[in-house]
Formats: structure tokens, C-alpha cells, sequence
């Protein structure tokens, strides 16, 4: 069983998964220094990558070893949340034309949308066309994009890609690989090797060949005598192993951090500055090239006001709240106004409201002039927001109870665990949407013990809103 782990997790995550007895291999140069290692240069059963949004990783690959990979993460922290794809990558569907735009399709697999760009067709495809595609790129659930398609049937892998209908290499290296390693791709699939296939073994090229084979093979079966995509679309013709993706949460950036510390110098707080932003990151790195001790290794010193004055937010500058929804969705609340930036981690904001309907909960109308109040302190499990009318009369507070609070730059960003508490303009308090968070326990979005701790703090809360 064996990852190849990329991104901003990488050393954490190749401590954390070697213990775990998992081989990671084609570790960059920079990994092997760092653990005064050799890693194998093999084909790998799954690959680990950081989110374009450095909030999780995406893990795909043999489904044996997602699953395993997947659980081991799943004990980082109790906000560590896991979503599987249904779209995963490697999978091959008949699928249907819905909808094209200036640069691809949109194509309904049944399972799910995907994107297919013009690029990845031989021919011009319109809407109602019925396709065979392949997903090539997978995309979190948190983020507004589609799985990337492609016409092309492969095996793509990190030594080699077999392409189904395709020819082999013709470079200097294609036939005299297959010569030295004594094998031959499968029939009626063409080989190509990757840039990694330089520095790997014979015997790996050979293991990595067989195993592409024996995926091709795979595909082959699935294919044969299913029907064509004008019949049978949308359909699915191969699942292709799985894909996974896990988000982290503040808790688990840390347990992250506890794991690269063993390995190198590492500053409180590494891996959620890293999130926040790319000038975020590389200043983390240049900070940690400098110092041997760069800080405490407690949580509670992470550097929030150094960071928020480096970073931001400030006062004057806007900040969106990213509300994630157990189920993986991503719903942003719109851009406030931050009204001020405390040292402790507290950030105010408001947002002037529009006339129309209801604040939900609260049963009063939203009127023209309202302002909503939200104050947001970093790593807590809640947050209040208060409205008020023009004349600044409180019109009631509602307390999200939620995955521990981290401010990035321009976005606050947590889990919503659906329970929450709302007080009354009248001073009455009122616990709602328990039976929402039941829901997702049963539903397998919210681990038990995550969900125990937003009970709890929806108690407390309650408690202390009453007094």
C-alpha cells in the first residue's frame, strides 16, 4: 500500500501515513532531505494533494488504499471531515450534452456533473450529444467547479499512461523500455511514460506496467458489450477506485503541525497561516528557514495579530463568511464590513441589510437599515450575530454553533454543525435544528463525537444567553 503526497501538508502527512505503515514514494528532493531518506520511485496506489483553496486534500486512487488513507487522517482532529466523490477519478461514463459554454461542455454522468473542455475532444460536441468520457480531475465539494472530462480513454499513472485506441512512444525511449523490461502494453492501448519513469527502477516500470494492464483490462471488460453512449447515457461503465476529499479543520491543522515539528522546524500555528494565503505561506517558510525556534509549539500562541496585521483583515477591509455545510457544500454569506481587529482574535463585522422577508429564527421582518453584527474570535466553537433596526434597537441574536472559527484573510471560515441558539428581542432563548444535526449524525456527515461537542457548546451557550 503505498501515496504519493504533494502540497502544503507534504512533510506532516508523509510522518503521519509512514507510521501508519502506508509507503509514501516519489518524495521530492526536499522530502528526502528533510527525513534523511530514500523513498522508493514506484508506482503509487493513491495520490494525496492539497486543494487549490489549501483547506484539505484530495485523495484518490485503488479504493483499498483511499479508504485507509482516508481513515488515518479521519483521526487527526474531530473537525477533520471527509466527503466521498461521486464522480471519482478515473471513472468512465456515458454521458449527456446538457449545456456548452465558450470553453466546454457540461455533461450529466449520472452520478454527477462533469466539464468537458473542447481541448479534451477529437470533435465539436453540442448540446444532446451523447459522449464516452473519462473524469481526469476531480473537484472538492466546497468549491463551484465540475470534474474534469476527457474523450480519451487512459490509464494515467505517475510512471507511465496507457491510452486506449492510442500508440506507443515512438521516442528512443518508448520501444527500448518495453525491451529491457521485457513487456508489452496491453493489446489495443498505446504507452507513454511520465517524467517520474527517469528515475525509477526497472522492476518498478515493470510492477507499474503490469498494473496498468491490468486496469486497462479492467476497462476493457467493463466496456465490452455495455452498449454505446447514444444507448445507454447517461450511464457509468467503470468506477475506477475512488476518490475522497478531506477537509480540515483548525483542530486538525494543528494535530498537523504536532506531526511536521517531529520532523523540522515548525512555528505555532505552520499550517494555518499556510491556508490563508500563497504571500501567507512563503512567509511561514522564510520565517522557519531563519529561526530554529520560531515559537512555542502551544496552540493557544498562535500569532493571530502579527498575522492579521501582516495578512489581513483589518478594519476598513471586507471579509466573507465561508459557511460549509456538513454535507461538503461551501455556501458564502456575502461580504461585511470589519469594523475592528482585536489582538485576542476577535474580528468584528457588519452588514447593512435589505428589506424582504424574515431573519430565520427569529421570526421579524428584515427591514431596510437594518445592520447585522457578527463577531468572529478565532478557534472558538460559535459565533453571535446580533440585529438591529435603524435606530439600534436589537431585533434578536443568533448564535451559529459550529467547527472551531479560523479568519484567513479575506474569509472567516468554519463548518456549520446545524444546532444553534437564538435569543429573542423579549429575552427569550430558544435551542433549534437539533434534529438537523441528528440527521447528519445518521447521515454519516458529522462523526458522534463532533457532533457531543456541538451539543455541548449549544448548551452552554444557552445557558449563559438565559442568565
Amino acid at each position: 500500500m503505498s501515496v504519493r503526497v504533494r502540497g502544503i501538508y507534504t512533510t506532516a502527512l508523509t510522518r503521519l501515513l509512514s507510521d501508519a505503515g502506508i509507503d509514501v514514494v516519489q518524495a521530492s528532493g526536499p522530502i528526502e532531505a528533510r527525513f534523511d531518506a530514500d523513498f522508493a520511485v514506484e508506482r503509487a496506489g493513491a495520490a494525496v494533494e492539497t486543494t487549490g483553496d489549501r483547506q484539505g486534500v484530495g485523495v484518490s486512487g485503488d479504493r483499498e488504499t483511499v479508504e485507509r488513507v482516508v481513515d488515518e487522517l479521519r483521526e487527526l482532529g474531530r473537525d477533520t471531515l471527509a466527503w466521498a466523490d461521486p464522480l471519482p477519478v478515473r471513472a468512465v461514463y456515458a454521458g449527456e450534452v446538457t449545456e456548452t459554454l465558450s470553453s466546454g461542455a457540461v455533461v450529466d454522468c449520472g452520478d454527477g456533473e462533469g466539464f468537458l473542455p473542447y481541448s479534451n475532444s477529437d470533435e465539436r460536441v453540442e448540446t444532446g450529444d451523447r459522449v464516452r468520457v473519462q473524469v481526469v480531475e476531480g473537484t472538492a465539494p466546497w468549491t463551484d467547479g465540475r470534474a474534469v472530462l476527457d474523450t480519451d480513454i487512459a490509464v494515467r499513472g505517475d510512471l507511465l499512461t496507457l491510452v486506449r485506441g492510442g500508440s506507443t512512444s515512438t521516442t528512443a525511449a518508448g520501444p527500448a523500455m518495453l525491451d529491457v523490461i521485457a513487456a508489452d502494453p496491453r493489446e489495443g492501448w498505446g504507452v507513454s511514460w511520465e517524467a517520474a519513469s527517469d528515475d525509477a527502477g526497472f522492476d518498478a516500470i515493470a510492477d507499474a506496467l503490469a498494473a496498468a494492464n491490468e486496469r486497462a483490462a479492467a476497462i476493457d471488460d467493463a466496456l465490452a458489450g455495455a452498449g454505446d453512449p447514444e444507448s445507454v447515457a447517461p450511464h457509468a461503465y467503470y468506477d475506477g477506485g475512488a476518490t475522497t476529499w478531506v477537509w480540515f479543520g483548525r483542530e486538525s491543522r494543528f494535530a498537523l503541525d504536532e506531526q511536521r515539528r517531529a520532523v523540522t522546524t515548525t512555528m505555532a500555528g505552520h499550517h494555518r497561516v499556510k491556508a490563508g494565503s500563497n504571500s501567507a505561506s512563503a512567509a511561514v517558510d522564510y520565517v522557519e528557514a531563519l529561526c530554529e525556534d520560531p515559537g512555542s509549539d502551544d496552540e493557544t500562541d498562535f500569532p493571530f495579530a502579527v498575522t492579521a496585521q501582516q495578512f489581513g483583515p483589518q478594519s476598513g477591509d471586507t471579509l466573507t463568511l465561508g459557511h460549509g455545510k456538513p454535507d461538503g457544500r461551501l455556501i458564502t454569506l456575502g461580504r461585511a464590513d470589519v469594523q475592528s481587529v482585536e489582538d485576542g482574535g476577535t474580528v468584528t463585522v457588519e452588514r447593512t441589510m435589505s428589506a424582504g422577508g424574515e431573519y430565520d429564527g427569529l421570526g421579524v421582518p428584515k427591514e431596510a437599515g437594518d445592520v447585522a453584527e457578527t463577531k468572529l474570535k478565532e478557534g472558538r466553537w460559535w459565533y453571535p450575530t446580533v440585529y438591529r433596526d435603524s435606530e439600534g434597537r436589537s431585533k434578536g441574536t443568533y448564535v451559529n454553533i459550529c467547527t472551531p472559527v479560523e479568519i484567513f484573510p479575506d474569509t472567516a471560515r468554519y463548518v456549520d454543525l446545524h444546532v444553534d441558539v437564538l435569543k429573542h428581542a423579549d429575552g427569550r432563548v430558544e435551542r433549534v435544528d437539533d434534529d438537523e444535526l441528528d440527521a447528519a449524525v445518521d447521515a454519516g456527515h458529522v462523526p458522534e463525537d463532533l457532533a457531543d461537542r456541538a451539543r455541548s457548546v449549544a448548551a452552554a451557550v444557552a445557558s449563559a444567553l438565559g442568565d
